[in-house]
């Protein structure tokens, strides 16, 4: 009796701690919602400002750049001016640069404001993880995940909906001000929550600046590269050659001078620990799925179908609604189960949600896409949840920033490859099905030659013979416009081939990820005081 009510008591968590778990939470939220926010917006915002179609893009490379440099140095900052200190800053920084952007007068202050939104944001994500880690016993991890999965997961749906129907109702700079009330909770939150504590000034001193500088321009060379070298034509861009140049080797010092240094400021070290190593890498392979199928979806409705802002916004509500409900679930299925269990379990539905869409039509529209969106909401949510969970499974306290800020780095990071390699996937695999269907849609076809006379006849509205609609001079313009219309079908032919490619690839991943996680160690968890043991 002893020993249970011993594990009771370090069970209860303080009022305090749950306040300064869920602002974390809401900052996260905030932070993920407006990485998405802006998506369906962007045309309305550059038509708006002026800007050229490669500035608008840069409204998203410019806030990304600077959340991913940000993101593994949370941890560090947050050892040197306190994690209150450090999430206050970044609160009021956010929403600060948020009205910012309400107001932006033109293309050149509307980038300036990004940037410094994302760098000031950038530590919302990963110090919201690690509050969870450090601030709750680990038998309330899945619970906290929980609310981390939310928060993450939610904010995907939520940013599109919300922006595309405040852009249609209002105006595109009324999104930003969506930032104003959480980021006023979050201050609320983590003033009253977490106590003022010391700074640790002296680390600056000995801080790993060389390690520091490698990533910073490692990252932001690869997350330029990646997002601009689509539209660059990659590696014939002497630009995108420089910028692989600069990553390349950043990069390549970064990891060695972490690895060397024996304070570094983001202890790599972690990855070779079994369990955080292996589920870093579906981390990754994750967030390049998860940001490249939220990232095709948009652009599917669009060009395939039409949709505009709004319509977008409106297919990805249930993607958010099943994510909220499983994100709850998830805990106690992983206390009948277990962590494991609960991963491979999602990996697997994630996977089904993707194949299911292999063979596209013309007729799939939300009808076939959004059940998938739904099937893959839920498999998201309980990867989201046991994955962190199992994550962090036996590391040490001291341990938790730095694992904080590795996972959330490898997520993002995996995010940005997984947008640049789905948007040229898409490109490319459209040319080669477009060329290949081409070579069958000729003149001479028998087939082509049956859908041009018919085009003909219904573009006539009147009897045309076969002979006249084919080589008759007098209806040479409706001939054109008969194989301008071929055109087009074609190309949504093989545009519609190329979604169904790339949802089969991230199916694939998924199926891949499903068979690498049963290779994870862990034990069940139960629904017992023993589950408070690591």
């Amino acid at each position: 009796m002893s020993a249970a009510a011993a594990v009771q008591s370090e069970e209860r968590v303080s009022l305090r701690a749950w306040v300064a778990v869920i602002g974390g939470v809401v900052g996260c939220f905030m932070a993920g919602m407006n990485v998405h926010v802006t998506n369906a917006s962007l045309p309305d915002v550059r038509g708006s400002l002026g800007a050229t179609f490669e500035e608008g893009s840069w409204i998203t490379t410019a806030y990304l750049v600077a959340e991913i440099i940000v993101i593994p140095l949370a941890a560090w900052l947050a050892s040197v001016f306190t994690i209150r200190r450090v999430l206050m800053v970044g609160a009021a920084g956010f929403v600060l640069f948020s009205l910012a952007c309400s107001v932006a007068p033109n293309i050149q202050a509307m980038i300036l404001a990004r940037t410094l939104q994302g760098a000031f944001g950038g530590v919302l994500i990963p110090l919201s993880f690690q509050l969870i880690v450090t601030e709750l016993p680990s038998s309330k991890h899945p619970f906290g995940m929980a609310l981390f999965a939310i928060a993450n997961n939610v904010a995907q749906a939520a940013g599109p909906s919300l922006g595309g129907w405040l852009t249609d109702v209002y105006s595109w700079r009324a999104i930003f001000y969506l930032q104003v009330p959480p980021g006023l909770l979050l201050l609320a939150a983590i003033g009253w929550s977490i106590r003022p504590q010391p700074m640790a000034l002296e680390k600056l001193r000995t801080g790993d600046w060389g390690g520091i500088i490698a990533m910073a321009l490692g990252l932001s060379a690869l997350q330029i590269m990646l997002e601009e070298g689509g539209r660059k034509d990659w590696f014939s861009s002497a630009f995108i050659l420089e910028a692989a140049l600069v990553a390349a080797v950043g990069l390549v010092a970064f990891v060695a001078i972490e690895l060397r240094r024996r304070e570094p400021f983001l202890n790599l070290r972690l990855l070779s620990s079994y369990n955080f190593g292996l589920a870093s890498l579906m981390q990754f392979t994750f967030g390049a799925v998860v940001f490249g199928v939220v990232f095709l979806i948009p652009n599917y409705f669009a060009d395939v179908h039409g949709y505009n802002a709004r319509q977008i916004g409106q297919t990805m509500i249930p993607y958010g609604i099943v994510q909220f409900i499983m994100s709850f679930a998830t805990p106690p299925l992983m206390k009948r189960t277990s962590v494991r269990t609960a991963i491979v379990l999602g990996f697997i539905i994630m996977a089904v949600g993707c194949l299911m869409n292999i063979h596209l039509d013309a007729n799939a529209a939300s009808n076939v896409i959004v059940p998938s969106l739904i099937v893959r909401g839920i498999g998201q949510s309980l990867i989201v949840v046991a994955l962190s969970v199992m994550a962090v499974e036996g590391l040490e306290r001291s341990e938790l920033g730095s694992a904080a800020g590795v996972f959330s780095m490898v997520r993002n990071v995996g995010g940005a490859i997984g947008i640049a390699v789905a948007s040229q996937f898409i490109v490319t695999r459209e040319r080669l099905h477009a060329f290949h269907i081409g070579e069958a849609v000729t003149p001479f076809s028998a087939a082509t030659q049956a859908r041009v006379i018919e085009l003909v006849r219904m573009l006539s509205r009147a009897p045309v013979d076969a002979a006249s609609a084919l080589y008759g001079s007098g209806h040479a313009l409706e001939r054109q416009q008969a194989f301008a219309l071929l055109d087009k079908v074609v190309h949504r032919e093989a545009l519609l081939l190329a979604y169904s490619d790339a949802f089969l690839v991230a199916g694939i991943a998924m199926l891949a990820c499903a068979a690498g996680s049963m290779m994870l160690r862990g034990k069940p968890r139960r629904a017992s005081a023993s589950g408070a043991a690591r």
